[in-house]
């Protein structure tokens, strides 16, 4: 339990610091180099690579050695097997859309840092009884949004824990939740988009890591 404690402590260190965390769908290794290329070039320092597809463990393990600067998650976790498959991949953190106390209780045993989904008060208590202070609000705005999240962290706040939303959240709203001071960040389900990448649209994928490097700088100096 300690391991796991300081393990999710040292990933929201670093998770809070950057505040932004880009949520990739990846169809094969050569887009997900490309994206972790743009996003090393552009300053915004970490990712989370979704086990949607099976690209998913070969980006991360080639990505963790070519770009050893970025902070690099897995995302959509569901099982025990992709849990490990992620963590000898390279990941440092990695998160789930739904609380699964399966899995939970093997990144405890691993000491993984390991934050499952949550959206309700039942959710989140399961899981801090089980040793999670960093947890996933999923799907953020079809949950209730920024309203709704705040609410669900009124009881809990003296706990110390930490949350990040993803799904919904755009950069429209990203300065919401991250005003938000149990957010150590935000999912960026809309950088990196699958469809940008399966038509070449760099180019916008680029400028839109750039608008979130200058949306975290604007909110650190107000």
């Amino acid at each position: 339990m300690e391991e796991f404690q300081r393990n999710a402590k040292a990933a929201l260190t670093r998770l809070s610091a950057i505040r932004i965390v880009p949520v990739l769908v990846l169809d094969n290794l050569e887009d997900g180099l490309r994206m972790c290329s743009i996003l090393q070039e552009k300053q915004l320092s970490a990712a989370e690579i979704t086990f949607r597809t099976e690209a998913a463990e070969s980006v991360i393990r080639a990505a963790a050695k070519e770009f050893p600067e970025l902070y690099l998650g897995a995302g959509t976790v569901l099982n025990v097997r992709d849990l490990h498959r992620a963590f000898d991949a390279g990941a440092k953190f990695a998160v789930a859309p739904g609380f699964n106390p399966t899995v939970v209780k093997e990144a405890v045993k691993c000491g993984f840092a390991f934050a499952p989904g949550v959206c309700t008060p039942s959710e989140a208590e399961q899981a801090m009884e089980l040793g999670c202070t960093f947890l996933k609000y999923f799907p953020a705005e079809a949950a209730g949004g920024v309203k709704f999240l705040k609410s669900l962290v009124a009881p809990y706040k003296h706990l110390g824990i930490r949350i990040m939303p993803t799904g919904g959240v755009t950069s429209a709203n990203a300065a919401d939740y991250l005003s938000i001071p149990e957010v150590a960040a935000v999912g960026g389900t809309w950088l990196g988009k699958t469809a940008d990448m399966r038509a070449g649209n760099w180019d916008a994928i680029a400028k839109s890591v750039e608008e979130a490097v200058a949306l975290v700088r604007s909110l650190a100096q107000a």
